[in-house]
């Protein structure tokens, strides 16, 4: 689908903070997105089909989300993770091409990521390691990659009259999200229909993820705005 096309956003104070202002896409959260990595997903590199977006190392959002993700990888083993005898040896923070710390990246895909030809979960050792323990997976994989592809952003505003507040912007993490090189990525899910299947919209299945980013209160006065405004994402049919 175009990157640009007619959305209905949405404006609300949050209700436990009168100084933040939530503005949320309610055609992204309505719309039926959902990660089809392993069920038909083409890959975001073409050459690399069965890795999904793991062809790069996820950047760590502050030193909090590397020490969590450094704490899961210790509880991982050789059954969960195909990698970690070389994540062991050689550590798991690599960089890129500015220095910032990410996810190491080994022949190609982040250290985390179990290849095909693995006798464990295909896919990533983190995600994996949250199931068996019973958790959500935002509990144990770097911030980027549980909440792709929903983007949040803070933005500072000053009103007409001097006062202030914080707008928190929740939307699609789309192509342009990846900098000048998203759009050359060879395929991108959140724009395809391919990947808008799901049975229930976003704003339901990414719950704990919304949770996390905007708070209970303000997600639940989110879902019942929603619910009163339906647009059809184009991807969505």
């Amino acid at each position: 689908m175009a990157l640009d096309f007619p959305r209905t956003w949405l404006e609300f104070t949050d209700p436990a903070d009168p100084d933040v202002v939530v503005r949320a896409d309610v055609t992204w959260l309505m719309s039926r997105w959902t990660c089809i990595f392993g069920r038909g997903c083409p890959g975001i590199d073409a050459q690399r089909p069965d890795d999904g977006c793991c062809v790069y190392g996820a950047h760590f959002a502050d030193d909090d989300d590397e020490s969590r993700v450094a704490a899961a990888a210790e509880r991982l083993d050789d059954s969960e993770w195909q990698l970690r005898r070389t994540g062991r040896r050689g550590g798991i923070v690599g960089h890129d091409d500015e220095g910032a710390r990410q996810t190491r990246v080994v022949d190609g895909a982040c250290v985390f990521l179990n290849r095909t030809d693995f006798d464990g979960p295909h896919g990533c050792a983190l995600h994996a390691l949250a199931v068996r323990e019973g958790r959500h997976p935002l509990e144990t994989k770097p911030d980027v990659c549980w909440q792709l592809p929903i983007r949040r952003d803070f933005r500072d505003v000053t009103r007409p009259d001097g006062s202030t507040y914080t707008e928190v912007s929740i939307g699609e993490f789309d192509r342009r999200g990846w900098g000048a090189g998203g759009h050359h990525l060879d395929w991108y899910c959140s724009g395809s229909p391919l990947a808008h299947v799901a049975a229930a919209s976003v704003l339901h299945t990414s719950r704990a993820e919304l949770v996390a980013l905007i708070g209970q209160e303000a997600y639940e006065e989110l879902v019942r705005l929603c619910e009163h405004a339906r647009p059809a994402h184009p991807a969505s049919g």
